[in-house]
């Protein structure tokens, strides 16, 4: 490999390093290797001094010459970093050559050195370091192919509507990939069009993607710390945690790109020759989903033998694999969407003249072909064809398809020279403002589309009503708080700070109308089952004082007691002996007390039985009193039937001092906690001049709002994003006629919209999409005869109504007076 015009990577100066990316490029004679000299000096002094021996190593068979470069280079960089042997010379020197999978020894290794070389974890990370580069460059062409696929299918992309939900709850890489693709899509006149096929391997992609992109930034994070690392013991073992993960997200990744292959084969190339001619190569030349199982099988058995090379290797050919299947993915849609224009000529005809159609069925395929060209792709989509176009036809009209195909591949290959260039132009497209023109929200944050903001209004409504009921007051609190505020109290719990909505705070049992509050909130929100898990603070501190916990460490230990509706109480256990300090004695009581659960009025009675531990101590003596007062008032207000009394219920923040409770979503939307809250005696007078107790819950909303969202889907309900009761449409460009009628019903109180347009079609299309139930039609004919045309939308329904007797008739039917 001549040295001319590639780029220098210098390892062993200061503040020298390895990227994944070097890695690449040196294996792949891109660039070249050279040794700081202040090193080289450095070790070969300090290596005189001692005695020296020899480092066999070996290459295996089954390297490729890129993953045996990969793996010399990171024996060269850890020998850097990690002795004082004079082997890196020689090391360079076999880099300098054409170095191949064999034997090799390196001579003059410091004896007290040998004992830190061990080839077999450079190779590791040096693979790493390919597999990083690959799979990073592999996941952004990934996503422009499948959207070319998508483009070509008139795919059903309504899966690509994912927002971030800005309370954590999001697979934010989901959320992610759909926005990359929605930028591919923009102004797209393809995509939703026709049928709008709707298939898994369309429908996974946000999920499959954005595993692949999750997988992949984590392998990245891994494979960066282990570039520049000596040689570690147990690297092997850390980097095959990630790299197993990488294993199914690229088998997945493969799966979805070759079914999308075969759908475009059978759905979206009309011309029958050319369908042909392509199925005839994909058969022959794209691996099949069988090669995907092969290698995953035989990486994990590589895996369980603990032969980590060879798990490597495996890995690579599956990334190769995955690699050509979605490249032939990118064949297949380019052609759906150009190739009756370019490649039919060369297929079809002879010395370049098309010949006639073979059947009636041909022609008919043609008009559809015809009809396709004038539609319109996305942005994106065009911007990414034009390059493809640019890059390989050259400015030609024709193309022979094979020839085409095999460039193509090549244009895909990361080893090849147009790669880098299509990897930037498919950056450029996604990053691009002109194609996004969409605000990048700050962190915590996000966007409500109408349907969304519907939803919201109406729980929002439902909440006020609930509180004012209970004779609450409204309180606006600053947007942010001093971080001194809300760290002083919190301690190692302070990722559990969250705001208070409601302080009922001069009451005496505001906990008891908290509670019946939140039940009314959560059954008039009909958002399904739930529970209300509640405990008392008191009552924790007296079990773990009868537990034998040190009261010093009683808040971390129900920090820990928190976790339980999320771990077992065995990884619990874990974590308060070995980290918090508890024998295991103490912590297997703890488990017998924290089991306890059930209905308020039972446990309680049993917790309260002559002999009860509980009443031995003062604590938990007061707590239970008090729960037995609050549990009485809770079956007199008919809402103790959705309270659990749960004694693992801890709270973990540090500021409760009484009645703790938390609501549960037992649906199937996985959302957790929907609510919570407790007492607080101590709490507000830290800001002010005296203690005033209080008792505080706080709302999900945001969790309310995704099981909302998605009982609408489940019972197939669309969402009405506006309460418009009539439409007022003029058929003309009458501006003054639509605001003179539209201000009428205003002025009557009734909800109304307007539109001006000389097509009645788009009126009814308006009305059906916003579901406004009458539309006023008013056109020339109307006018001359004095009259309205008032349509019931629903009822597909016209009549005719005197322009005087129209808010009349309107305000009849509204009120349900009408037949």
């Amino acid at each position: 490999m001549a040295a001319a015009g590639r780029r220098v990577v210098t390892l062993g100066g200061k503040g020298s390093s390895l990227t994944s990316s070097s890695v690449f490029e040196v294996a792949n004679g891109f660039a070249r290797i050279t040794i700081d000299s202040s090193a080289l000096s450095r070790r070969s002094s300090s290596s005189s001094k001692s005695a020296t021996t020899k480092f066999p190593f070996t290459v295996p068979n089954y390297f490729t010459p890129e993953e045996t470069r990969a793996s010399v280079i990171l024996l060269l960089n850890k020998v850097l970093l990690s002795s004082s042997s004079s082997a890196s010379a020689q090391l360079l020197e076999i880099l300098d050559q054409d170095v191949r999978s064999s034997d090799y020894t390196l001579n003059d290794v410091a004896s007290d050195d040998l004992a830190l070389l061990d080839y077999s974890v450079a190779a590791i990370d040096g693979v790493s370091a390919i597999l990083d580069h690959r799979s990073s460059a592999l996941s952004s062409i990934a996503d422009a192919v499948a959207a070319m696929s998508c483009e070509a299918l008139r795919a059903d992309v309504s899966p690509f509507n994912l927002m971030d939900s800005g309370d954590g709850s999001s697979a934010k890489d989901a959320v992610a990939v759909a926005a990359d693709f929605k930028v591919f899509f923009n102004g797209s006149k393809l995509v939703n069009s026709g049928k709008k096929l709707l298939d898994p391997s369309v429908a996974e992609i946000p999920s499959v993607h954005g595993n692949f992109r999750e997988v992949s930034r984590s392998l990245h994070s891994k494979t960066r710390v282990q570039l520049n690392s000596g040689f570690r013991a147990g690297s092997a073992k850390d980097m095959s945690t990630a790299l197993s993960s990488l294993v199914l997200s690229l088998s997945n990744l493969g799966d979805i790109s070759v079914r999308r292959a075969e759908l475009l084969l059978a759905n979206s190339i009309y011309d029958g020759e050319l369908r042909s001619r392509l199925s005839e190569m994909l058969a022959a030349k794209c691996p099949r989903a069988d090669a995907l199982e092969e290698l995953c099988a035989s990486s994990q058995a590589a895996l369980r033998k603990k032969d980590y090379l060879l798990f490597l290797h495996n890995i690579y050919e599956l990334l190769d694999v995955v690699g050509k299947m979605v490249s032939w993915e990118a064949i297949v849609a380019f052609v759906s969407l150009e190739g009756s224009d370019i490649f039919v000529e060369k297929i079809q005809g002879n010395n370049g003249s098309v010949g006639e159609p073979s059947s009636g069925d041909t022609v008919n395929t043609d008009k559809k072909s015809e009809k396709k060209k004038k539609v319109v792709l996305g942005k994106g989509t065009t911007a990414l064809m034009q390059f493809i176009k640019d890059r390989l036809l050259g400015g030609a009209t024709k193309a022979d398809l094979e020839k085409y195909s095999q460039d193509f591949l090549s244009l895909l290959d990361p080893r090849g020279s147009g790669f880098d260039d299509l990897l930037m132009k498919v950056k450029e497209i996604v990053e691009s403002n002109e194609s996004r023109r969409l605000p990048k929200l700050p962190k915590g944050t996000r966007d409500f589309a109408k349907e969304q903001m519907a939803v919201r209004e109406k729980a929002f409504s439902i909440i006020v009503d609930v509180f004012k009921r209970h004779g609450a007051m409204a309180l606006d609190t600053p947007a942010f708080e001093l971080r001194e505020t809300l760290m002083g109290k919190y301690g190692e719990d302070s990722k559990l700070i969250y705001d208070l909505a409601d302080q009922a705070n001069l009451k005496k049992w505001g906990g008891l109308e908290v509670i019946k509050i939140l039940t009314e909130l959560l059954d008039e929100l009909d958002i399904g089952d739930y529970e209300v898990k509640l405990n008392h603070r008191k009552l924790l501190d007296g079990m773990l004082a009868l537990c034998g916990v040190p009261q010093e460490k009683f808040r971390t230990i129900c920090s820990s007691i928190d976790k339980l509706d999320k771990q077992t109480f065995e990884q619990i256990k874990k974590e308060m002996v070995e980290e918090k300090g508890l024998t295991e004695e103490t912590a297997d009581k703890i488990g017998t007390f924290v089991k306890h659960r059930g209905s308020p009025v039972e446990l309680l009675s049993k917790l309260k039985e002559e002999g009860s531990e509980f009443l031995t101590n003062s604590e938990a003596e007061l707590a239970l009193n008090e729960l037995e007062i609050l549990f009485k008032a809770l079956v007199k207000s008919k809402c103790v039937d959705k309270v659990v009394f749960d004694l693992s219920l801890a709270r973990g923040l540090d500021y409760y001092t009484g009645v703790i409770f938390e609501a549960v979503f037992k649906g199937a939307t996985q959302v957790g906690s929907i609510a919570a809250g407790g007492r607080y005696d101590n709490l507000i007078g830290m800001f002010g001049t005296k203690q005033v107790p209080a008792v505080g819950i706080s709302l999900g909303i945001e969790r309310v709002f995704a099981i909302m969202e998605q009982l609408q889907k489940d019972k197939n309900q669309e969402i009405r994003a506006t309460e418009t009761q009539v439409l007022v449409s003029i058929l003309g460009d009458d501006l003054s006629l639509g605001a003179e009628l539209v201000s009428e019903l205003w002025g009557a109180k009734l909800k109304a919209e307007f539109m001006i347009n000389k097509r009645v079609i788009k009126h009814i299309d308006r009305a059906r999409g916003s579901k406004i139930p009458y539309m006023v039609i008013v056109g020339d004919h109307e006018l001359s005869k004095g009259i309205v045309k008032l349509k019931d939308v629903t009822a597909a329904n016209e009549y005719e109504v005197p322009r005087s007797g129209l808010l009349e008739e309107l305000q009849r039917r509204l009120n349900g007076t009408s037949s």
